[in-house]
Formats: C-alpha cells, structure tokens, sequence
C-alpha cells in the first residue's frame, strides 16, 4: 500500500498565482486532448500571455506528460562508515570537533580527500572569523566548611587546612557544560562568592541584587535566549551566569534529571563582549543542589572558566564539484563542526555523512551518464554552531557567482531520525516549483520505499522566502545573495530537511550509540533524486 504524504502548503498568493492556478486548472482539464492540439495551443498561451517565462514549467510538463522520477541508490552502511570516520576526528577527552581547532581541520581535509576519492574535483576555503577559544578545562564545585574552622576560628574555610571540609565536584560535560563565548570567571571558596537566584531572568527581575556575584537563572519555557541574558549579567557586571536547565531533554536522558547542553551567544548585539564573566548550563539536580548549599546553606562554590571570547579562528569549508553543462548551481550543504562537548553524532554528522553519500552517488552517475545539465556543489561548513560563520562567509565571497546562476541550496542539518522517538521528518522549501517536485519524488519513494516510508512518516511544506528560519546554513542562501532590503530584494531558493527525536542535541549523549543510518536514507533518497532529476531529466 502506497504511503500517504502529509503535504502542508503554507504560502502567501502572489499576484501572479491567481492567473497561474487557472491556467494549471486548464492544463488538467487540456490532458486528454491530442498532442498537436496541445502543442499550438501552448505556443498561442505562450505568444499571447508572456508565458514562457510565467507558465513555462507548467507548458513543458503538460506536454511531456508526468516525468518518470529515477530514485538514486543510497547505501545506508556507507554512510554510518562515513559518520564513524568523523566522529574518531573528535576532541581526545571532550569528543567535539569545535570550529576552528585541529580537529575541526582534520575533519574539513578528511571530507576533501572522500570526495577526491570519489573521482570529484574538491576545495577548501579558509574564512577567519571570530570565535571562542577554550583553555584550561572549566572547573565547578561546592565546599561546605568545616565546624571546627566555623567554630572556634580554626583554619580558613575550605581551605586545605580544613580538614572537616566537604567538597563536592561536578563533572564538566555530565553536570555542566559552557556557553558559547563565556568569559573568564575565578570565582573560588575562599572569595566566598555570593549567589543570587535570579528567576527566570526576565527584565524585572532584580539584577542590581547580582551585581559583583554570580547569578542564577531557571531555564523554563519562557526564559528568553543566551544572548539577552548575557548582556543584561554584562550589564550589572555579574561576575559569573550560571542557567539550570528545566526546559530541555528532561527525564528523557537521565532519570529525573535535565541534561546541561550547548548554546551559543550572537555576539554582534554585544559590545563590548564582556571577558571577565563566565557563562555555563548546569543540571537540573546540579543547579538545585547549589541553591540548596550555597544559597540557603553555608556551602562556598567555586566556578573557572578559561575563555577567551574574543579571539579569531580558521574555520574551513571543503566542498567536491561536479562541473556542469552550464554555469547553474545546484548545492548541498551540511555542517562539519559540532559543539565542543560532544560527538555531534545527530548534529551534524549525521548530515555531513548524507552529503558525502549523495556525493558518491553522483559521482557513479556522472560516470554512467555523462556531464550533468547544472554544475552540483557538495560543500560542508565549520562554524555553524556559533553563528553561521562558515556557509555566511562563503556565500559572501561568492554572492555574484551565486546572485547569478544559484538555482537551488539543499541543506541537512540533523536530517537523522532516532529509531525510538520517531516522528519522522520534515521536509521544506521556499519555492512552489521544487516543493511540487519533492512531493511527486516522495510518492515515488513511498511506492519503491513502503517500510521505510511506513516507518518514517513524511512532512512536506511551503515556506514564503522571507518566512524561511534563520537557523542554520541555508539561511544565508536564501537571504544573502542580494544585499538590496527592500521590496525587489531577490531570495534564494533552498530545501530543508530536519529529523527528529534526537533528545541528545548538543549534549555528551549525542553518540554513535544512537546513530541510525536507516532514516538517512529518507531525505537522502529524495533529495538526491529530485536533484539527478534536475541534473539529467529522465535518463536511464
């Protein structure tokens, strides 16, 4: 039984579209006539109306017929190899490949040496751009004194004269995890550092209250984001942040417990970006347990951080070419880099790794089939994860290259759907012509594909451009390639797809333990088939 495709079509009517939709009507109504018919009445349509340019797609397929999609192969076990192989670049103890360190570089030159081992012509540009650059190892911890050192005014307090001191550690990774572009905080037990709760944050709170401490925020629903916070604990010269996390992954990953996670701070609203104050995520049981003991206790905390926020990093972008017939841009895209504490299994290896199988894909086809119609880039970004720094950078570079011949961005970014906690994956674009065409490749997967497309349910909508999310690298496709801002501003057009389930996003869990290659075959499949359909038409 074919599988049903849940198709949302979210978009706003153009001016245009009214004329169009009659003309589509037409055209369903016009199928049964004979074929010399068709052909002068869309020569008469075209001649009378501009329809070549308005209608033209529309006119070719009602003369064509329905095209015959040909799905590409994918080998799932490739591309799990592949993820592996990226993941054993990671950090020696933290695991991640964080932009613009060595294993970012080793990860970017190894996908440079798969692509030429596929037979495909490759780069790797180098952009410069700011980023955080972590030291020493952040340290975290309460100490409650001694009674003889409180007593009888023994030895300082936590000191290692005292002897009756207890200390408890938090493991850097498990229990907390730092933000992107904290600072620098030596926050230690003798300083006998203040602790102010501080909510949720929001405006009213009171963070006069935190000024010269360090301040504690409950990361609920309506918590706003890291950048707004980290400017108002700037602000009132906090020496240190410290968000417990209760809104994410909670009772999902560890029992009765909320996992700390990653998070990045868009360092362009902030001037100037404060060095002396650290910013890190703790547990929900972590943060609790430091309320207990230092706020409504007599527990000392001690907080480093070793971060220089304001430094400047090589971050790389390789990408394999598959030169064209003509000068038209087709490109896939993931990012490379993950966070620094942790495998970045799902995001975004997972995506890479999809990339680099399409890759290899099309690399047997050209072989097959001889030079492609557009010329296809498959290029892979550092940087994604503090802001876009690698796909921005080199869409600037090469914005007139693009502004001209872009046809069309395909980007994978956790495109990976946890065997467990399925709910499929979402398909989307910003162009009413590529999405009629992921929906007719879907109904083509789902009859070739019924168990994975049974077990993978699939999401397709339509985005206006200016509704496209700025959230990870296709946005500078869709909004950067032309500078103008108003009215006539011209939008490149992308698809998207996102997977789901992954509770471990941005966290020490995001392992190949959770790794499934099978439901990298969803997007990979159609993507990379709508794709050879643009590159070849209907060639065997």
């Amino acid at each position: 039984m074919e599988k049903a495709v849940n198709a949302e079509v979210i978009e706003t009517e153009s001016i245009a579209s009214k004329p169009r939709k009659a003309l589509s009507d037409g055209i369903a109504r016009a199928r049964e006539l004979p074929v010399p018919v068709l052909i002068v009445s869309a020569l008469i349509i075209v001649g009378g109306s501009g329809g070549a340019i308005l209608y033209g797609d529309d006119i070719i397929e009602w003369i064509q017929g329905e095209p015959d999609y040909r799905l590409i192969e994918f080998d799932a076990t490739q591309s799990r190899a592949y993820a592996q192989s990226l993941v054993d670049l990671g950090h020696p103890d933290w695991e991640g490949r964080l932009s613009g360190t060595i294993e970012e570089q080793n990860t970017a030159e190894a996908i440079k040496l798969n692509f030429s081992s596929m037979g495909i012509p490759s780069t790797l540009e180098e952009f410069d751009v700011p980023m955080f650059i972590i030291g020493n190892e952040p340290e975290l911890s309460i100490c409650t004194p001694g009674d003889i050192g409180d007593i009888f005014g023994g030895p300082t307090p936590c000191t290692a004269a005292d002897i009756n001191r207890e200390i408890v550690e938090f493991a850097h990774r498990e229990d907390f995890v730092l933000q992107g572009y904290s600072g620098s905080s030596f926050v230690r037990y003798v300083d006998d550092m203040s602790v102010v709760d501080l909510g949720t944050g929001n405006e009213s709170a009171d963070w006069n209250s935190a000024v010269n401490a360090v301040g504690i925020i409950w990361l609920k629903p309506e918590t706003e984001g890291n950048t707004a916070l980290f400017e108002r604990a700037a602000d009132n010269d906090l020496e240190g942040l410290i968000l417990i996390n209760d809104r994410q992954n909670c009772d999902e990953l560890v029992a009765d417990d909320c996992v700390p996670y990653f998070k990045s701070v868009g360092i362009s609203s902030i001037d100037p970006i404060p060095e002396s104050l650290g910013f890190i995520m703790v547990s929900r049981s972590v943060g609790q347990t430091i309320i207990d003991g230092v706020i409504n206790g007599n527990a000392r905390l001690q907080f480093i951080t070793d971060v220089n926020n304001q430094g400047t990093a090589t971050i790389h972008v390789p990408c394999g070419i598959i030169e064209g017939q003509s000068e038209s841009l087709i490109i896939f895209g993931a990012h490379h880099d993950t966070v620094y504490n942790g495998q970045g299994a799902v995001d975004d290896t997972s995506g890479v790794a999809t990339v680099q199988e399409i890759a290899r894909q099309f690399g047997l086809l050209e072989s097959l089939l001889g030079t492609p119609k557009h010329t296809i880039y498959f290029c892979t970004w550092g940087g994604e994860e503090e802001g876009l720094w690698g796909s921005t950078e080199w869409v600037d570079k090469h914005q007139t290259m693009l502004a001209e011949n872009l046809r069309l961005y395909v980007n994978l970014d956790m495109n990976h759907v946890d065997a467990e906690r399925n709910s499929g994956v979402t398909l989307f674009g910003n162009n009413k012509a590529d999405i009629d065409l992921i929906k007719d490749i879907t109904s083509v997967f789902s009859s070739a594909y019924p168990e994975l497309a049974d077990k993978y349910p699939i999401s397709i909508h339509k985005h206006s451009s200016t509704a496209m999310p700025y959230n990870s690298d296709h946005a500078p496709f869709v909004y950067n390639i032309d500078d103008d801002e108003g009215p006539d501003k011209d939008y490149g057009r992308a698809i998207v797809c996102y997977g789901s389930g992954s509770s471990e996003y941005h966290t020490y869990l995001d392992t190949m333990d959770r790794f499934n290659e099978e439901s990298l075959m969803v997007s990979g499949i159609i993507y990379g088939s709508l794709v050879r359909y643009l590159a070849y038409g209907e060639a065997q």
